[in-house]
């Protein structure tokens, strides 16, 4: 985890594998990364090597090499009935002790899987995942030692991360979490250091703080984390690079695995404080001479019986009490059926809610692409009416609809205020208009939902103008060459975004597109539909509207939601078909008559004789 949760490498040898290096924790402003697990082959970590080169300390392992449970699950199973792959809770009698898991812990990690399916469900987190981890990490919170709201009834601690056998991370929250102001350690019973806590912690049971001691808020923050840089837990290399996002350790990964298939088989639920406390650690037999840190880790609780008080110093042991008579001790009480269902213990503020009331804004309206100018509210009372604060409430949008809760999600959690509000965060319209719902739940419980009706119409304009009046004219079989520029406006201001209906028609009251004239040249019909820009106009360039083959007068109409209403006229006409005369000058072929016709007395010896001149038809006297 990269300011991260419980991870860490185990130290000496177990399963005949030598371990890897310590590494130390991410910085807390990183995002967790993804960790490829390691090749392996021998069952144990990958060692450092001749050649290799080991991380510096405080990079890479978010708990700074913090011991963890080694104990595998028993080899027989579950004695689980149902269908495979679904996990049932059945009395402490029909299963076997390992695989009982503390009430309160049981509920924790289903509200949280819960929870998170409901955010991100592309994630698919099992909450039998959180049981394996929890389980390797503190025996599920020490056997289930927590009070009514969920804490454990004394701190689970990690060893100081001083650089003695592992890594050495100097304080990093005043000792707010972990009472140590030199050096962090792992918190509570998933195993936080503090810098993991201050990116992933959680309030996941409504109490107003943000506790790794509580198994509630540890389990929501735990599965987050997992789920982070969106893995698909359903997919199995997601899954190992999950758990191994928690630990570099390729034994911690198996036995997580082992214990998560475990959970799989069957589980039921056991009171808290009888869960079975696992043994075995991964610092048990750590070279070096280390101590194991087993006080501080998992301090073992202290229940003196009142029967059987401690012996003073120098006294002798106290006389064994005498049996009961035969007849006289009750036995012991087995349960017979299953605890209640419901996962949310009734002292939480969701267990309190009796009613999930719509407080305001039941009907909501916007116009596309645009923000809601209100959002959902609802109202969590108690049986007698009263408000109960800090209850997770989820809000989803459902229904065939592209709005979305801010930042892109279509199902948010809000919790509510000390008056029992709950406001879901800013809404926006997409492009798609028409009615869908908010449905609105307590996170964790089965209360009757809370539903807001939502609609989303177009965007309006309520006047059309065009900008100039060039005459539009163009002959048949050409493309209209001015541009054609409108203005929408909606009650007196620009109106972006709006999607305007254009027709060609042939009169201003006829019914209908025209079936002859002009086209759009974007549609190759005598129908468009336009968009307003930013700035609430709306433009047809040279060349957009085609002419046509018959000519006559035609009307661009113009129409937006909201009843703007335009009527632009078209001008078609008939091509000019009168000839251009040819120029003429001097030396023109016109004034010089064809040799043919016309020959040239000079060219034709003949020509005397062929017309008699005027003295051979005259009367002269011949000598």
């Amino acid at each position: 985890m990269a300011p991260d949760i419980g991870r860490r490498l185990r130290r000496g040898a177990t399963s005949g594998a030598v371990v890897a290096a310590a590494v130390a924790a991410l910085a807390a402003s990183q995002a967790p990364e993804a960790i490829q697990p390691t090749t392996d082959n021998s069952g144990g970590d990958r060692a450092v090597g001749a050649g290799d080169t080991a991380p510096p300390s405080g990079v890479g392992s978010a708990t700074g090499d913090s011991p963890y449970y080694t104990e595998l699950p028993p080899l027989k199973t579950p004695n689980k009935p149902g269908k495979p792959g679904t996990s049932v809770n059945l009395p402490v009698i029909m299963g076997p002790a390992e695989a009982g898991i503390p009430a309160s812990v049981l509920s924790a990690y289903k509200r949280a899987e819960q929870s998170i399916r409901s955010t991100d469900p592309g994630c698919n987190l099992p909450w039998q995942l959180l049981a394996g981890i929890g389980k390797v990490e503190s025996g599920q919170a020490r056997g289930g030692r927590v009070d009514a709201n969920g804490t454990t009834t004394s701190p689970i601690l990690g060893p100081a991360l001083n650089g003695v056998g592992f890594a050495n991370i100097s304080d990093t929250d005043g000792g707010a979490y972990d009472g140590d102001k030199v050096h962090d350690r792992a918190v509570g019973p998933m195993q936080f250091i503090p810098s993991t806590w201050a990116t992933w912690g959680q309030d996941a049971n409504g109490d107003g703080k943000k506790d790794p001691n509580n198994i509630y808020d540890a389990a929501q923050a735990a599965g987050l984390y997992l789920c982070a840089n969106d893995r698909n837990l359903a997919l199995r290399a997601d899954l190992d690079r999950a758990i191994l996002s928690y630990n570099r350790s390729t034994e911690y990964l198996n036995t997580v695995l082992s214990w998560f298939e475990y959970y799989k088989r069957g589980t039921h639920q056991v009171p808290d404080g009888t869960g079975v406390l696992p043994v075995d650690r991964s610092d048990d037999r750590r070279p070096g001479g280390f101590p194991s840190p087993t006080a501080p880790f998992l301090p073992a609780p202290t229940s003196p019986s009142p029967t059987s008080p401690a012996p003073k110093p120098g006294t002798q042991n106290p006389k064994p009490a005498e049996p009961s008579k035969p007849g006289t001790t009750k036995p012991p009480t087995v349960p017979t059926k299953p605890p209640t269902t419901d996962p949310t213990p009734p002292t939480t503020p969701a267990g309190k809610v009796a009613t999930l009331a719509v407080a305001a804004n039941g009907k909501l309206t916007a116009t596309t692409d645009s923000d809601f100018a209100k959002t959902p509210r609802v109202a969590a009372l108690d049986a007698s009416g009263k408000p109960v604060s800090k209850v997770s409430v989820r809000f989803e949008i459902v229904g065939a609809t592209d709005t979305r809760f801010a930042g892109g999600k279509t199902a948010v959690t809000a919790t509510t205020t000390a008056a029992g509000i709950a406001s879901s965060p800013a809404l926006r319209a997409g492009e798609k208009t028409g009615a869908f719902t908010i449905r609105a739940t307590v996170v964790g419980r089965s209360l009757g939902a809370a539903d807001f009706a939502v609609t989303v119409t177009e965007r309006q304009a309520d006047t059309l103008v065009r900008v100039g009046d060039d005459p539009l004219s163009a002959a048949t079989g050409t493309a209209f060459d001015q541009q054609v520029q409108v203005k929408a406006t909606d009650k007196s201001a620009l109106a972006p975004g709006v999607r305007v209906t254009a027709q060609i028609v042939t009169s201003k009251t006829a019914e209908g597109a025209s079936t002859e004239g002009p086209t759009f040249k974007s549609t190759s019909s005598r129908t468009a539909t336009l968009t307003t820009a930013t700035d609430g106009t709306l433009t047809l360039k040279a060349g957009d509207l085609l002419a046509g083959d018959k000519k006559g007068t035609y009307y661009l109409k113009l129409t937006a939601p909201g009843g703007g209403t335009l009527f632009v006229e078209l001008d078609v006409t008939e091509p000019d078909t009168t000839p251009t005369p040819e120029p003429t000058g001097s030396g023109t072929p016109e004034a010089t008559p064809s040799p043919s016709t016309s020959p040239s007395p000079s060219t034709s010896p003949s020509s005397s004789s062929a017309a008699p001149t005027a003295s051979s038809s005259s009367a002269t006297p011949k000598d």
